[in-house]
């Protein structure tokens, strides 16, 4: 059962009330002594006393509690409507009302200062994201239309490199012409990737297999540098539902840039464990590393550092790890080195996998 609720006025008077009827009591007593007459006028006097008293202090509470506070829910109302251009007026006033106006209009201020940065982010978001579209559908015609004559290029540059003699010197010349076709595939093949996004096959398999084939191809592509792949895995981790090849591009695109970050002898250092209940790789190098400006930008499509990067392989990144409902976290000093974490839970959430 509901408890019965009392008005607040009739709290703040009840005090005032006992003790005035008391004084009365006190009174009456006191006068006991005295002739009808005289007794009777001065209960009258206190009566009549007790009842101005009475109100002035309803007069008192109306004017000093309750219109403030009247005027405080009307506002509210307001705001549980939408409306966030609300202020009180008794914010002027030397007291704890006064205090609560304050801090009220302070509060709607910073409500109207956060939706308005959060209109100007959703404008923001909604701008990039058809930009993004338009993008991805040109990428798409782009990346098909310039496939094809690649395709026959290759094949004439194939069928050329069997005809020419052993000691031509065209036959390093059709090496690198091979090298930058096979650089334009990959930029094709990424612009596809980021334009056509295709859903994750969740499995459950061993995160550290899938680390260590990545670890494998980068090591390949450091043969010839002076650079060491070290792999730290946990043979103990639970299995991960991930996808593997999207996992396994992930880990080797974040190899791949911390190589090209290290100029000169270096160290990439690759381990595997557990954190805040997420499975977790991370690949740090001892590299250049990245400037605090540059470190809000380098997941943006498009945007690279490197004149022959494509600006979206960690943009593609992000987006298989988001996908898989994990994180990637990153943090760089520069001139030591640069650290990629990637957080993905261990089970995908309901509805996720329903395909593998």
């Amino acid at each position: 059962m509901d408890p019965v609720r009392v008005n607040w006025q009739l709290k703040a008077l009840l005090p005032v009330v006992v003790v005035l009827v008391a004084g009365l009591l006190l009174l009456t007593v006191a006068t006991v002594s005295f002739r009808d007459p005289e007794r009777h006028a001065v209960l009258m006097v206190g009566g009549a006393l007790a009842i101005v008293i009475c109100a002035v202090s309803i007069f008192a509470l109306a004017y000093l509690i309750q219109r403030p506070m009247v005027e405080l829910q009307e506002k509210v109302e307001l705001i549980s409507e939408g409306n966030l251009d609300v202020a009180v007026s008794f914010s002027q006033r030397n007291d704890e009302i006064g205090d609560l106006g304050r801090n009220f209009n302070h509060m709607m201020q910073q409500l109207r200062e956060s939706r308005n940065e959060i209109e100007t982010m959703h404008r923001t978001q909604m701008s990039r994201a058809e930009h993004l579209a338009t993008l991805g559908e040109l990428a798409t015609g782009l990346a098909h239309e310039i496939r094809n004559p690649l395709a026959g290029i290759a094949g004439v540059i194939e069928i050329i490199s069997r005809d020419l003699p052993v000691t031509s010197p065209a036959r390093g010349m059709v090496k690198d012409v091979r090298l930058e076709i096979n650089q334009i595939n990959r930029i094709l093949t990424d612009l596809l990737e980021t334009a056509r996004p295709h859903p994750p096959m969740m499995m459950r398999s061993s995160l550290n297999t899938t680390v260590e084939h990545a670890v494998m191809l980068a090591r390949q592509q450091v043969l010839s540098q002076p650079i060491k792949i070290e792999l730290n895995q946990a043979p103990d981790l639970e299995e991960v539902e991930h996808d593997s090849g999207q996992i396994h591009q992930v880990l080797l695109n974040l190899l791949l840039n911390a190589v090209q970050a290290i100029e000169g002898p270096g160290t990439v250092r690759v381990e595997i464990g557990s954190q805040d209940g997420f499975a977790c790789v991370t690949v740090s190098d001892t590299g250049r590393g990245i400037p605090e400006q540059q470190l809000a930008q380098i997941f943006r499509p498009f945007y690279t550092t490197r004149g022959n990067g494509t600006g979206l392989g960690l943009s593609l990144t992000r987006r298989i790890i988001e996908e898989h409902h994990g994180r990637i976290n990153v943090s760089s000093v520069v001139g030591k080195g640069s650290s990629f974490e990637v957080l993905l839970p261990f089970n995908a959430p309901v509805g996720q996998g329903e395909d593998s």
